[in-house]
């Protein structure tokens, strides 16, 4: 029998200290690799747009980005995603690029495959309203087999082109260009020439968001961006280490720029490491006004 009354109390002390300190280590890798990367947050915001006509007030824009099937996203992840975002009944959802993820040519064709798992969950979204553009990562995987996976599964791909969406005669543009860091974004295409002299507001996607310096005065009321994950690791009093080219300088949220806005959302899957600390993945609902 243990005579736990000869025990050094500097040794429970110890054991103790030693113990809670694995659990908290324990905790300090579990909360952001498995917790705080399905902890989905819906992210709401209304956004005035000039010219926007009456009977598109209140519309409501789902946006996600960035769900890299597969590196770290789970399938069951994207599902979860698409059930919350048919929850929110929004009146169109647009998607702005990396739905896989590259790393390197000798999985090329594994990733395509990815693509298409992607695009049929995807295809589950219950809203009829809904566009996409590509990411660097879907452009480096090959364009046109993303392109493929999301079209085939009933989602439009704006490769510097654009739709209108009408109510009671008047329209809302949406636009998308090409991924600006690896593909050629052409915004005299992407832009309706109309929209400016008829008065009509126009959204455009692009995956990169410090694009935005190239779009402003170029026609787009708003440009939805993603690419940058919000930082993906966001350590108090430091700079966010996981930002990638053209995603340094505008990383999450809002910006008010020179006649026209931008929203980069956080994204839904990572890369680099399976990890998201302060920055969950996120669902943007926008109400226009």
């Amino acid at each position: 029998m243990t005579d736990f009354s000869q025990r050094n109390p500097a040794q429970i002390s110890r054991r103790r200290f030693l113990g809670l300190a694995a659990v908290a280590g324990v905790g300090a890798v579990a909360y952001p690799t498995e917790i705080e990367r399905h902890e989905l947050d819906v992210t709401r915001i209304t956004l005035r747009l000039p010219n926007l006509a009456g009977p598109f007030h209140g519309m409501r824009l789902a946006q996600i980005s960035d769900i890299h099937i597969d590196d770290f996203t789970e399938p069951f992840f994207v599902r979860r995603v698409v059930e919350k975002i048919n929850q929110l009944q929004p009146d169109a959802v647009l998607l702005t690029g990396d739905y896989v993820s590259f790393d390197g040519p000798a999985r090329r064709l594994d990733r395509e495959r990815k693509a298409f798992d992607c695009g049929k969950i995807l295809g589950g979204l219950t809203c009829p309203a809904r566009f996409a553009v590509l990411g660097n990562h879907d452009a480096n995987v090959s364009a046109p087999a993303v392109t493929e996976a999301l079209t085939s599964n009933g989602i439009p791909v704006l490769a510097n082109s654009n739709t209108a969406m009408e109510r009671d005669g008047k329209r809302l543009w949406i636009a998308g260009v090409q991924d600006p860091g690896t593909q050629r974004p052409d915004l005299e295409l992407a832009i309706p020439h109309t929209a400016a002299a008829d008065k009509e507001p126009v959204i455009l996607m692009a995956h990169a968001p410090d694009y935005a310096d190239q779009v402003v005065g170029q026609g787009a009321d708003l440009m939805l961006s993603g690419h940058s994950h919000g930082g993906q690791v966001r350590i108090p009093f430091l700079e966010p280490r996981f930002l990638p080219p053209l995603g340094k300088k505008y990383v999450m949220g809002h910006f008010q720029l020179a006649g026209m806005q931008l929203y980069v959302n956080r994204g839904i899957g990572t890369v680099g490491v399976p990890m998201r600390f302060r920055c969950p993945p996120e669902i943007t609902l926008i109400t226009l006004a």
